[in-house]
């Protein structure tokens, strides 16, 4: 008999033989189970996993600048699914009992654990193999405008020091978190060829701090009548290796240009006629580069 034929049978008990309800009780009492009624289990109770992390080497906490992410455990051949993401320096996660794969990133470094929660709380502590590098650079013993200089820092590949581009357009004093390693870190001054490189090594736990000396100087261009008069509108500007190749071009009455320290060939047009000036840039010695219209 079915589960809703017996609660009616029940039913029809109970208006045939009054309030009594003992026929009601008796046929509930041979009421079979019905296979849809679950057996329920107890479900299972979250777990705390608590998380913080360190510098290699360093047994202080890192208080800020890492991004905890802890994803599902594909090891049972299903992809990894995002669980959950936290920025907080020590997160708390409430998960259900079972393994997971957690992944901390700090700046661009970062270490990935797996894990495995059973009935009670979890605290788990990774050490990351990192250390920071901050960056200047200075003519002679002068700094250079940190909105004069850009870095560039590298990791090597093979036997290319300059293999993989790691951080652009890095700014004077910043701190930049990297793996430990070997990197070439690579200062641009100015716009035009004022460019250093220096090679560096990260250990872990540690921050350096880098300056990058340049030998170049801030020149201003003019075509002039006589030394010292009047700069001349409407010249156009190329400056040359001594070997005639191109270092850059500029237009204008006097435009400023950044050169690495050495020998030029400076062309000047202006009306149709052209003049040059050999020049020499020192180091470190800004001025007027002037080339005579004659």
């Amino acid at each position: 008999m079915t589960r809703p034929a017996l609660l009616a049978a029940a039913l029809l008990a109970i208006v045939t033989l009054g309030p009594s309800g003992d026929a009601f009780a008796q046929a509930m009492r041979n009421a079979p189970l019905s296979p849809f009624d679950p057996n329920p289990t107890q479900p299972s109770r979250a777990v705390d996993l608590r998380l913080s992390a360190t510098l290699e080497g360093d047994t202080a906490v890192i208080g800020s600048g890492v991004v905890w992410r802890v994803y599902s455990d594909p090891s049972d051949g299903t992809p990894a699914r995002l669980v959950a993401k936290s920025d907080v320096a020590q997160p708390v996660f409430v998960l259900d009992p079972g393994a997971y794969v957690v992944h901390v990133a700090y700046g661009l470094a970062g270490v990935t654990r797996r894990v495995v929660l059973a009935q009670q709380t979890l605290s788990e502590r990774v050490g990351i193999p990192a250390g920071g590098l901050v960056l200047q650079a200075r003519i002679g013993d002068n700094p250079i405008p940190v909105d004069r200089v850009r870095f560039t820092v590298y990791v090597p590949v093979g036997n290319d020091p300059e293999g993989r581009a790691v951080a652009t357009d890095v700014r004077s004093g910043t701190l930049l978190r990297l793996p430990e390693g070997q990197y070439r870190v690579v200062s641009t001054y100015g716009n035009t060829n004022a460019i250093a490189s220096a090679d560096l090594r990260i250990e872990p736990g540690k921050v350096l701090d880098a300056t990058i000396r340049h030998r170049a100087a801030t020149v201003t261009l003019k075509l002039v009548l006589r030394a010292g008069g009047e700069a001349l509108g409407g010249t156009s500007f190329s400056v040359l290796t001594p070997g005639g190749d191109t270092v850059r071009e500029a237009a204008g009455a006097f435009p400023t240009m950044t050169l690495a320290e050495g020998e030029y060939v400076v062309v000047a047009r202006n009306g149709g006629k052209v003049f040059t000036s050999e020049v020499r840039v020192r180091s470190g010695f800004d001025g007027d580069v002037e080339v005579i219209a004659r």
